[in-house]
């Protein structure tokens, strides 16, 4: 397995040979070999606190929590197994919890990796400071870039500036020399989404899912958070790798017989498949119980290994973790702190309880809610063109649909949601968002099979039983000109709402739509 360090960009350089100097490993730094614990001598001393405190403060997904605290705690136990001393402590707030920890080792220094949060190494040291300990925080080793490549290849750009995601997915292949040859992409592209918008025959099977048995101890955790707290989503079905192992045989799994399929159907939907043949490591990714580069390196490896691996596939799914996921992170620090309640279209309506429902006679929207509220989990075409494109054309204030995605989704914090909800998924600042991605029913139809058994029509935009997303898309198109108008990408669209008001259209269309918010208001949408 090769090295799990950032391989863009050189990581800090620091040691942990003075037993006083401890790794403080927080819950979604679970990597053996990565950061401080990495650098520990065998048989150390380890700090982890298991903090309930915000699990409180939210209606979270049951499933995120169980798989948050069982990853620690089999983290934990594995270490033990390993020869090193764990301190682990449980307690109400990280404040708690550390007072607890220097009141047994007060000499101690933790030395701890920066969560890619804003401001939460502030907080940390403000905390560690408050109870009289010391802290030394460290660079984010669970990523395959630094943030000072980033911004020497960025030159120094910050808030206000635009970043472009190809450029960035360009830079990383070179720098990384992934899917390279002789400086150039394998293939002649650089990116083959083009060819990842087909739509599965009805004939087509999925590959199977990977699903780790859930042992005592993870069972023990699920009926704990389902007492303990007051959450969101099914309590059954637990599906998620909350060990390293786990998440390595997901790994294997997915380049062994799921890869192959990934590519041509990645954007596609079915009403009875919120996997199709999608990689679902996110959850485990983000916990550090698998490294990115890891990822990358096996989809290159089983590419260049097996003639049925297309290259389209593992294209894609390279630049979902060498590309899009390290891009966000990036353009998260950069854009922080206004891109959290950033809404350049002023868009300030609240969430349509429906989201908390899935109650909904619209297929596509009623099927995907339901598939976060059985898993906490639904594909990105899932959450980019229907949930956030409902959201989106209904007008809702993208910090309300932001907080929606990171309270439900295993895989979501807050570093990854913000730049995908609120600028990808709602256009609120145009950081790197070149348009908003908006759509009516026609794209739904044409890459899902929600439409078939729809109550709604997609093919009519106005009267009883016309597809609401229709009658939405003009009118959020109508509502935005002023901004949207001059936007290149979205200019040619205008022309057909000239002709919507030049044939009276648009009032059929202002009308349905003010029929549309009464019928949610009633809760019949």
């Amino acid at each position: 397995m090769t090295q799990p360090r950032p391989v863009v960009g050189t990581p800090d350089e620091y040691d942990l040979d003075d037993p006083n100097r401890v790794p403080w490993v927080l819950g979604t730094h679970l990597h053996p070999e990565v950061g401080p614990l990495g650098r520990a001598p065998s048989g150390s001393r380890v700090c982890m606190i298991e903090a309930h405190g915000f699990a409180r403060r939210k209606p979270y997904h049951h499933h995120k929590l169980t798989l948050v605290f069982a990853a620690m705690r089999h983290f934990r136990d594995e270490l033990r197994d390993a020869g090193y001393e764990v301190e682990y402590v449980r307690a109400e707030t990280f404040r708690e919890g550390l007072a607890t920890y220097f009141d047994r080792y007060p000499e101690d220094t933790l030395v701890a990796m920066r969560s890619p949060s804003h401001r939460s190494g502030d907080r940390f040291r403000d905390l560690v400071e408050t109870v009289g300990g010391d802290l030394e925080l460290v660079g984010n080793e669970l990523f395959c870039s630094t943030p000072e490549a980033f911004d020497e290849w960025a030159d120094g750009g910050g808030e206000g500036d635009q970043f472009r995601h190809e450029d960035f997915y360009r830079w990383m292949r070179r720098e990384s020399g992934v899917l390279m040859a002789d400086g150039e992409p394998v293939g002649g592209e650089w990116n083959l989404d083009e060819a990842n918008r087909e739509v599965p025959p009805d004939d087509w099977e999925a590959p199977p899912v990977y699903e780790p048995a859930v042992d005592d101890l993870t069972r023990e955790v699920a009926e704990w958070v389902a007492e303990e707290f007051d959450t969101w989503g099914s309590t059954e079905g637990f599906a998620w790798p909350v060990t390293r192992d786990e998440a390595l045989a997901a790994l294997d799994h997915f380049v062994a017989e799921r890869l192959p399929e990934f590519g041509p159907y990645q954007d596609a939907m079915r009403a009875d498949d919120p996997a199709m043949a999608h990689a679902l490591l996110s959850p485990a990714v983000n916990l550090g119980l698998v490294h990115p580069w890891e990822a990358v390196t096996a989809i290159e490896d089983t590419y260049e290994e097996r003639s049925d691996v297309p290259l389209n596939s593992a294209e894609g799914a390279v630049r979902q973790f060498l590309g899009w996921r390290e891009f966000v992170r990036h353009v998260y620090r950069h854009a922080m702190p206004d891109l959290a309640e950033a809404s350049q279209l002023g868009a300030d309506r609240p969430l349509p309880d429906l989201f908390w429902s899935g109650e909904t006679d619209m297929a596509c929207v009623g099927a995907s809610v339901a598939d976060v509220y059985e898993r906490g989990y639904s594909h990105h075409i899932q959450r980019l063109m229907v949930l956030s494109n409902v959201a989106t054309l209904w007008g809702v204030d993208p910090a309300e649909l932001n907080e929606w995605f990171h309270t439900t989704y295993v895989d979501a914090y807050h570093w990854v949601t913000t730049p995908n909800v609120v600028e990808m998924g709602s256009y609120g600042s145009g950081v790197f968002a070149t348009k908003p991605y908006v759509a009516s029913a026609n794209y739904v139809d044409d890459m899902s099979d929600y439409c078939g058994d729809c109550a709604y029509d997609p093919d009519r935009t106005t009267g009883k039983g016309a597809c609401p997303l229709n009658a939405l898309y003009w009118d959020f198109l109508a509502r935005n000109e002023d901004r949207l108008r001059s936007n290149h990408r979205m200019g040619p669209l205008y022309g057909h709402v000239d002709d919507k008001r030049d044939d009276c259209e648009m009032d059929e269309i202002y009308q349905r739509v003010s029929e549309l918010r009464t019928m949610e208001r009633r809760g019949d949408l």
